[in-house]
C-alpha cells in the first residue's frame, strides 16, 4: 500500500494509543463499532429478520462475506484488514426489508436521484455515521475504494450504481489514484466475489432449511433443470443455456449436493447440508485464488496490480445457485402479502415524514433536514432516515405515524 492509500478524507490528529495499529486496522474497528453495522442484525437478508433463528440477517451475511474476503484476500496478498473492512461494510447502506425495501425506496426517491443500496453504503461511510463531523467514519481511501462495488454514478436505464450526485466530491477523492475508467480495485473484486459466493451458497442453505427449496427435483427432472438454466440466463448470466446446463450437470453430480438433496431436518441431513455449504464455498474461493495466481504468479498483489480471475464453470455454478434462490425462494416470498405490505410501509413512511419533517425525524436527521437547500435535498434526508431503520423499527414508526394521522 502507498501513503495515499492510507489517507483519510478529513484530517485527523495523530493518535498514539500504544497498540501500534495500522490505519486499516483502525478502519475495521470503526466499522465494527458503528451504529449502521449494529442495525444490520435486524435487517432482512432474504427472509424477514427474526423470523427464524437459523436464517441469515444482513449482519450475519456481512460477517460471512468479511471472513471469506479476508481468507481469499490474504491468500492473494491483499492487506487482510482492507478486504475485511470491505466485507463488513458492503451492505451497511441497505434499508429495511432487503431488496424489496430497496425497490420501494428507489421509487420514492426518484425526485432526488433514486436509491441504491451500494450508493447508500458510500453515503453512510462518508457522511451519515457519527464518527468524524462531515466525514462519516472517515475511513482510508483504500478501505473506501474496496467497499465500492459499483464505482460509477447513476445512469439512465442502469439499476446498479455506487454514488449519488451530491456525494461525488468524496467519491472523486477516493478514485483519484485509480486508473481511468470504472475498474474495481482488486480488494473490491475480492469482496464482490465473496459476496456472490456467500449469498448464493447460503441463500440455498437457508432455503433448504426453511422448506422453500428442495434439490431433489433438479436431480430427477430434466425439464426443471432446463427451466432453471433459462431463469439464470435471463437474470444472472450472459452464458448460453447449454453452458449453464453443463455447469449444472457437474454441480448436481457432486456427492455433497446429492447428499444434501435428501434433507429432512434431522441431524444427519443438517450435517450433509452444512458440508455442501462448506465444500462449495471453499471450492469457489480456491478456484478464484488458484486461477488468479496461475495467471499472475504467487507474489502478493494489491489495489490495481491485477484483476481477480474466476473460472467460467465456477462462475456459472455460482449463478445457478443464485437462480435456485430466485426461482424457489424469492419468487415464493414475493408473492406473499407481507412483501406488498413491506413496500407500503416504506412508501408511507417517506410520505408521512416528508409532510411532518423535521418534527418526527431523529435529531441528527432533523438537523440535516433544516440545513438542506431545496426540496430534493430534504427528500434525500427523509430517505436517509427511512433507510437507516431496522425492520422492526420501520414497522413501529409506521404504526405510530399512521395512528397520529387518524
Amino acid at each position: 500500500m502507498t501513503d495515499g492509500d492510507a489517507l483519510r478524507w478529513a484530517h485527523e490528529p495523530a493518535k498514539d494509543s500504544g497498540y501500534g495499529r495500522t490505519q486499516f486496522e483502525r478502519d475495521r474497528a470503526r466499522v465494527l463499532h458503528s451504529a449502521g453495522f449494529r442495525r444490520l442484525a435486524a435487517k432482512t437478508q432474504v427472509h424477514t429478520a427474526g423470523s427464524d433463528d437459523f436464517l441469515r440477517t444482513r449482519l450475519t451475511h456481512s460477517l460471512e462475506v468479511a471472513q471469506i474476503s479476508r481468507e481469499m484476500g490474504t491468500r492473494l496478498g491483499c492487506d487482510p484488514d482492507v478486504v475485511d473492512v470491505a466485507g463488513l461494510a458492503h451492505d451497511i447502506g441497505h434499508p429495511p426489508f432487503g431488496h424489496n425495501g430497496e425497490a420501494a425506496l428507489n421509487a420514492a426517491a426518484q425526485p432526488c436521484g433514486g436509491f441504491e443500496g451500494n450508493a447508500q453504503t458510500l453515503r453512510v461511510l462518508t457522511r451519515l455515521e457519527a464518527k468524524v463531523d462531515g466525514a462519516g467514519l472517515n475511513l482510508t481511501r483504500a478501505s473506501l475504494d474496496a467497499s465500492c462495488k459499483y464505482p460509477w454514478p447513476r445512469r439512465p436505464g442502469q439499476r446498479k450504481f455506487g454514488v449519488y450526485d451530491d456525494d461525488r466530491p468524496v467519491f472523486d477523492w477516493i478514485r483519484e489514484t485509480a486508473p481511468a475508467g470504472e475498474r474495481q480495485c482488486l480488494e473490491a473484486q475480492v469482496m464482490d466475489w465473496a459476496d456472490d459466493v456467500a449469498y448464493s451458497v447460503h441463500d440455498v442453505e437457508d432455503g433448504v432449511h426453511g422448506g422453500y427449496l428442495s434439490l431433489r427435483p433438479l436431480l430427477l427432472d430434466a425439464d426443471e433443470r432446463a427451466e432453471l438454466c433459462a431463469d439464470v440466463a435471463g437474470a444472472y448470466s450472459q452464458e448460453s443455456t447449454e453452458a449453464l446446463g453443463e455447469a449444472l450437470r457437474l454441480l448436481l453430480a457432486d456427492e455433497v449436493v446429492i447428499a444434501a438433496a435428501g434433507y429432512d431436518g434431522g441431524r444427519r441431513s443438517q450435517v450433509a447440508l452444512k458440508r455442501m455449504t462448506s465444500v462449495l464455498t471453499g471450492r469457489f474461493v480456491s478456484s478464484a485464488v488458484g486461477a488468479t495466481n496461475s495467471r499472475h504468479g504467487s507474489a502478493p498483489v494489491r489495489r490495481y496490480e491485477v484483476d481477480l480471475i474466476v473460472p467460467r464453470t465456477v462462475r456459472n455454478q455460482c449463478a445457478l445457485l443464485k437462480g435456485m434462490a430466485l426461482r424457489y425462494v424469492m419468487r415464493a416470498r414475493a408473492a406473499e402479502q407481507w412483501y406488498e405490505r413491506q413496500r407500503e410501509i416504506l412508501t408511507d413512511l417517506v410520505t408521512l415524514l416528508s409532510e411532518r419533517a423535521p418534527e418526527h425525524l431523529d435529531p441528527m436527521f432533523a438537523e440535516l433536514w433544516k440545513a438542506a437547500e431545496n426540496d430534493a435535498a430534504r427528500l434525500r434526508v427523509v430517505i436517509d432516515q427511512v433507510a437507516s431503520l431496522t425492520d422492526p423499527a420501520a414497522v413501529a414508526w409506521h404504526r405510530t405515524l399512521m395512528a397520529d394521522d387518524r
